[in-house]
């Protein structure tokens, strides 16, 4: 592959926008109108025990994204009731077209005592033309079970000759934390399907990217085109630990290609992108996301610090 980048497009920093994203935009994922694209994204406030919490916003781009032309006006999903998965913070929104309508699967989390964090995947749908969400339920779609007992999340799905096909994140095991450090989270990359949306067959437990780094590798946010008869997936991966101020153990992009949905080949060698030599996407990228729109296809990502300075885009030249 080889990928045209066209740089920052959105800094919750610093915009001109009236609603409240003032600190990091991260996971950008799209929904592809017939005049605009709306990209959904992941912010953060602090909650009232000034504690961070996750929740939704989008901002609309006109075709060829020069332009932000709308943004969200009032609450997109609303975060868990207490003691629910998604209590303290949604982060990231997959919206999918199926049938006229649009769903989306989230990644809800919430704080736990012995280590940082929790996460599953749910169910949600639209009303109003993806301007805001209702859950089907309280409850998961998608969680922890016997051979994958945590942190379930990142779901991304598309529906390929009738059935959904999810890809998603388990986590394998937490490492103690060392040298002051906090504790270390180690996931990976699994596959599920299912025939509405709602009721999922896992592969249980079968890791399908291989490890680059070693056994500890973390991947996350997988994301995946059909492109002609070839199946494209974009995902990032880092170091387990030293990674938040050390950019040689940080997020970067990787990619693997299929033929059937079934086994997938890593190929980061050539996915044509890579971090910058200075400015906003300098020291790390993560949090892929590809589409098309308008005959194009197009990858937005995260760039330094996780996304707190906003996401770009990345037009794909050749492939």
């Amino acid at each position: 592959m080889k990928w045209q980048k066209r740089g920052l497009i959105f800094d919750p920093t610093n915009h001109h926008l009236d609603f409240e994203c003032t600190d990091y935009a991260q996971s950008p994922q799209t929904v592809v109108y017939d005049e605009f694209v709306r990209v959904y994204f992941s912010t953060r406030s602090k909650d009232e025990s000034n504690k961070f919490v996750s929740r939704i916003a989008f901002v609309d781009y006109n075709k060829d994204f020069a332009e932000i032309i709308g943004h969200s006006k009032k609450e997109v999903i609303p975060l868990g009731e207490i003691g629910c998965f998604d209590e303290h913070g949604i982060f990231p929104i997959n919206p999918l077209r199926y049938e006229n309508k649009i769903i989306a699967f989230t990644c809800g989390w919430s704080r736990r005592v012995s280590v940082p964090v929790e996460t599953s995947i749910g169910f949600a749908f639209s009303e109003d033309n993806g301007v805001t969400f209702k859950k089907v339920g309280n409850g998961p779609v998608l969680t922890s079970s016997l051979k994958e007992p945590m942190l379930v999340g990142d779901a991304f799905v598309q529906v390929y000759d009738g059935i959904f096909h999810m890809w998603y994140i388990y986590g394998k095991r937490w490492l103690k934390a060392i040298d002051n450090e906090p504790e270390a989270r180690v996931y990976k990359i699994a596959h599920a399907t299912s025939k509405d949306g709602i009721g999922w067959i896992k592969e249980e437990g079968d890791q399908i990217i291989e490890d680059r780094i070693d056994i500890n590798e973390c991947q996350a946010l997988p994301t995946v085109i059909r492109i002609e008869n070839r199946y494209h997936m974009f995902f990032c991966y880092r170091y387990a630990t030293d990674f938040r101020q050390n950019p040689n153990r940080s997020y970067r992009l990787g990619c693997a290609y299929s033929d059937d949905l079934q086994s997938w080949r890593r190929d980061d060698a050539n996915k044509g992108i890579d971090i910058s030599h200075s400015g906003w996407d300098s020291e790390m990228m993560c949090y892929p996301h590809l589409f098309e729109a308008f005959g194009k296809i197009y990858l937005l990502y995260n760039g330094n610090v996780f996304g707190k300075y906003g996401f770009g885009l990345a037009e794909l030249e050749t492939l």
